[in-house]
């Protein structure tokens, strides 16, 4: 245990510097034991890794909202891409290799903020690292090695159903859950069907699912029920009921944007077209300061990805699955 504890935080490296960092997890993360009871609220979920992952460090679950936009094409050369930017103030990232023993290898990104860190005080000393052991419990967007990508974007309203017989998990660690457990849309929808979920500091989302074979749909939870909506392009605003509300003043803009370009192009030739699209629809806010902290473009055909920081395409982190 302690050996896999230390290869993973030596495992920890600068990529960019944003900072974007990446990360492998070595070990069991003890998700199937969190699963079992799952989490009524962040205080549950901080209690149990303290007790199960952080050798008694405790860890910040902080608050992380986010103007971000999405999409999947198919691409000419590179197969079938799922794209994403997550625009919020500074937010340095993390980017997960995990493999747990019951479940699917993923790569996932994660906000360091929510773990506490801030410009003036990122990770150096081995007990700085300690909160990093949380992260797979974290991912605000992945992909896992049978090619099925989830993201998170913040939408302005929801209305979650409820069902006292199922248990209870939060925003992030029911990404963690499709990303272990999924292979494809149809699986997701289902496992998420059998969960319950709260919102982290009230800040409503909702999940853009893909998979390998290039079906897509975003997750959205009205009147006490779950949505499906088949949609290849996501952003900050609801797609049901017509794409009502959204907590930007260019949510709209940046969808149109996303979608005129894939039509007109019928789709984009590879993964780098993809990033440079994310680029061309980072958010700015009204003082005009960039609000873009990261883009990823994962490969859902042949499993790998480039991620890189704040409009930043010059040496991109490439991973693989």
């Amino acid at each position: 245990m302690y050996f896999n504890l230390l290869r993973t935080l030596f495992s920890f490296k600068k990529r960019d510097n944003y900072p974007m960092y990446s990360m492998t997890y070595y070990g069991d993360y003890e998700f199937d034991e969190f699963i079992k009871e799952g989490a009524k609220s962040d205080d549950d979920i901080r209690k149990f890794v303290r007790k199960r992952l952080t050798r008694r460090k405790d860890v910040e679950l902080n608050k992380s909202d986010s103007g971000c936009t999405a999409f999947l094409t198919k691409s000419l050369s590179d197969g079938i891409l799922f794209a994403r930017n997550f625009d919020f103030s500074f937010a340095p990232s993390l980017i997960v290799k995990t493999k747990p023993r019951n479940g699917y290898a993923s790569v996932s990104i994660v906000d360091m903020t929510i773990l506490g860190y801030k410009k003036d005080n990122m990770p150096k000393k081995t007990a700085e690292k300690l909160p990093l052991l949380a992260s797979p419990y974290l991912p605000s967007d992945g992909m896992n090695e049978k090619g099925l990508a989830v993201a998170i974007l913040q939408v302005p309203q929801t209305n979650l159903p409820k069902d006292p017989n199922k248990v209870m998990l939060n925003t992030t660690t029911i990404i963690r859950l499709l990303l272990d457990k999924a292979a494809t849309v149809d699986e997701a929808v289902n496992l998420f069907n059998q969960y319950n979920l709260y919102f982290s500091h009230d800040i409503y989302c909702h999940y853009f699912i893909a998979d390998q074979t290039g079906k897509s749909v975003i997750l959205e939870f009205l009147d006490g029920k779950v949505y499906s909506i088949e949609e290849n392009i996501a952003s900050n605003f609801c797609a049901k009921n017509g794409f009502s509300g959204n907590i930007s003043d260019c949510a709209h803009d940046r969808y149109d944007k996303v979608k005129s370009t894939l039509g007109i192009q019928n789709g984009l030739r590879g993964m780098t077209d993809a990033a440079s699209l994310l680029c061309n629809v980072g958010c700015y806010n009204k003082e005009k300061i960039d609000m873009l902290q990261w883009s990823v473009v994962y490969n859902l055909t042949m499993l790998k990805g480039m991620a890189f920081p704040h409009r930043n395409m010059s040496k991109p982190y490439r991973f693989r699955i």
